[in-house]
């Protein structure tokens, strides 16, 4: 789950232990703490039992859940700016650039679609054997991720500072009307506060039919079209952000930058929330704004760490996650497959049950509250994984795209 790496990203497999400046340093640390998060949201031990600030928001509203996405998304235009920009004082050429973003945005698109069809076939009684693949679903994370790459990455790389400001502003401000005004093709009036009664429903029911999120069959996809405006807005605020943190600004006023920026996102988002929802599925606006300006002032607080006595130390473990995002995302979602669906024991009622709800039952769920015992087994992995990514940290090993 990453488009350019930072500077620890570029090192061979062969090298020791990744260093990095303070200010990148602070990128792969907010990096780490998002994947960090995110494999506490995605792996509960019970979805039954499961913390509110780890759910989503049921439709509008912003949770800690709902925070992951955008702040990966920022960090991947944060991150486009010392990458092409280091390649571009190399003397890269703009056909080759653009050669490895578009490379690079494909291998994302179709790592996401793989993991979307892991795993390729399925032996449920009464299911088609192939109907992980019949029924695949087209838009994703990896799949946003990668277009929004994409398309952040070439404005970068052949517009200036002032026109992807304005292509920003334009995403925000046209996606507006466009969902809250503009009637669907077959004579649906726009309602943002229903799941499917807006442009953006329409468009994915439309273009992409049942090959969606199965939760959300038949209204809309929550990394559909048209809420891809929003996403690319916020990862072109990641862009103007990184923008900042590689200009030759003290560090001082770097930080007051993006501590002053991230307040007024924040103030931005929450003033227009009230017309326009704070709204994740959607992408509105407004959330683009709100999460922007969290991932802004988190950055700040990482470059205020980072330049701290022993700051890089207290970093580091963020930092292992950090630069190893795409391994932990495609490694934990497979991982999580392999013993949720594919791996069965029979449980001592004489029972099949997945290998993952025998590691829960027998280990987890003894601890008491059900609630606790959930959010264990999500740090557990979180613990599993730091463990894994510190293991290849030590001996220097990055897998990137």
């Amino acid at each position: 789950m990453t488009a350019e790496p930072s500077e620890p990203s570029s090192l061979p497999e062969s090298s020791a232990a990744p260093r990095t400046t303070s200010r990148w340093l602070a990128l792969d640390a907010l990096r780490g703490l998002t994947i960090a998060g995110m494999i506490l949201v995605n792996n509960p031990g019970d979805w039954g039992h499961v913390y509110a600030p780890l759910r989503h928001a049921a439709w509008h509203g912003c949770t800690f859940a709902d925070l992951v996405f955008p702040s990966f998304l920022f960090a991947v235009g944060v991150a486009i700016v010392p990458a092409l920009g280091r390649a571009k004082e190399r003397g890269a050429s703009l056909a080759e650039l653009l050669s490895r973003v578009l490379r690079r945005a494909l291998a994302l698109i179709a790592i996401g679609l793989f993991l979307a069809a892991f795993p390729l076939i399925t032996f449920v009684e009464g299911r088609d054997l192939f109907a992980p693949l019949l029924e695949l679903r087209f838009p994703g994370v990896l799949q946003r991720i990668g277009v929004c790459y994409a398309l952040a990455a070439t404005l970068f790389l052949t517009t200036s500072p002032r026109t992807q400001l304005a292509v920003l502003a334009g995403c925000l401000l046209a996606y507006w009307p466009l969902l809250g005004l503009c009637p669907t093709p077959d004579g649906g009036a726009p309602d943002w506060n229903s799941k499917g009664d807006h442009l953006a429903g329409w468009l994915d029911r439309t273009l992409f039919g049942d090959h969606v999120w199965s939760s959300t069959r038949g209204l809309y996809d929550p990394e559909g079209l048209l809420s891809t405006i929003g996403a690319l807005a916020t990862t072109l605020l990641g862009v103007a952000m990184g923008r900042v943190l590689a200009s030759s600004r003290p560090s001082a006023e770097k930080l007051q930058l993006l501590l002053v920026r991230g307040a007024l996102l924040m103030a931005a988002g929450a003033v227009w929330g009230s017309v326009f929802p704070i709204n994740k599925p959607l992408w509105t606006s407004s959330y683009a704004l709100w999460t922007g300006g969290i991932a802004t002032s988190g950055l700040a607080l990482f470059l205020l760490a980072s330049e701290r006595p022993r700051g890089a130390r207290w970093l580091r473990p963020l930092q292992i996650y950090g630069v190893n995002a795409l391994l932990v995302f495609v490694g934990s979602a497979l991982l999580a497959r392999t013993i949720g669906r594919l791996i069965t024991v029979t449980g001592a009622d004489g029972k099949s049950l997945s290998l993952q709800q025998a590691l829960y039952r027998g280990v987890f769920a003894p601890l008491g509250e059900p609630y606790l015992a959930s959010l264990a087994y999500a740090l557990a992995w979180v613990a599993m994984w730091f463990g894994i990514l510190w293991l290849l940290w030590r001996r220097g090993i990055v897998w990137k795209v």
